[in-house]
């Protein structure tokens, strides 16, 4: 009788703990399902082992765990909005991107800063399918921990637009100047921009800095606008 109980509180603990993870993870949506940052890493572990628990310890009260893993999943949600909203607060729970290699220079500062050995970056790079430091233009450290690779003109792949072309040095690293409608004062500083060229260039275009809601920095000095309107071209 005290085994059937055991069996039952089981399976009532684990089709409870399924359902609740099952709405939470539709709430919180594919960025915690794809653990973008460590932030969303660790959240999706501690969301795992708080299930976990609840369905194998006996001892803790079902409703308890439940509140727990909603309160947690609550938090993640709240965290995330808060994140969307403030530009510092998602630098601060997410982190921002690292320049490790510029202009083909290695960034000592930097590597030490995020803890990397030079074994390490190796190993980012060679993920990457690049073999040689000397290959690299450009390389960032992103948030959740990936290296993104801009190679040397002459070592990149050629497309059909580069057939007959001659290799020109770029202008500029491509880089994020508005971000959901907010300048990045800093990326405008290490391009060598200022502010009053990027509404010089807006305004050549009849855009308003105001209805802007992302704008990134090409290699030859243009610039790739997303207006805040969503009205698609029928």
């Amino acid at each position: 009788m005290f085994e059937q109980l055991d069996f039952f509180e089981m399976i009532f603990r684990a089709t409870g703990a399924f359902v609740v993870l099952l709405i939470m993870t539709r709430i919180m949506g594919r960025k915690q399902l794809s653990q973008l940052t460590f932030f969303n890493y660790v959240t999706g572990i501690a969301i795992g082992s708080i299930a976990a628990n609840i369905v194998s310890q006996s001892t803790i009260p079902f409703f308890n765990g439940l509140t727990s893993l909603i309160w947690w999943a609550i938090l993640t949600i709240v965290v995330g909005y808060i994140g969307l909203k403030s530009p510092s607060a998602r630098v601060t729970t997410n982190g921002q991107p690292i320049i490790v290699i510029k202009q083909g220079k290695i960034l000592e500062d930097s590597i030490k800063e995020q803890r990397l050995t030079m074994d390490d970056l190796s190993m980012l790079l060679r993920e990457q399918k690049v073999f040689s430091v000397q290959d690299v233009e450009t390389a960032v450290l992103e948030s959740n921990g990936k290296l993104s690779v801009m190679l040397k003109d002459e070592k990149q792949p050629v497309t059909k637009q580069d057939q007959n072309v001659f290799t020109v040095k770029p202008m500029y690293v491509p880089m994020e100047l508005v971000v959901d409608g907010e300048v990045v004062e800093k990326n405008l500083k290490e391009a060598g921009i200022s502010l009053d060229w990027l509404r010089n260039q807006l305004k050549s275009l009849k855009i308003k800095l105001d209805d802007v809601f992302y704008v990134e920095l090409q290699k030859d000095g243009t610039l790739y606008i997303d207006k805040r309107s969503d009205d698609l071209p029928k």
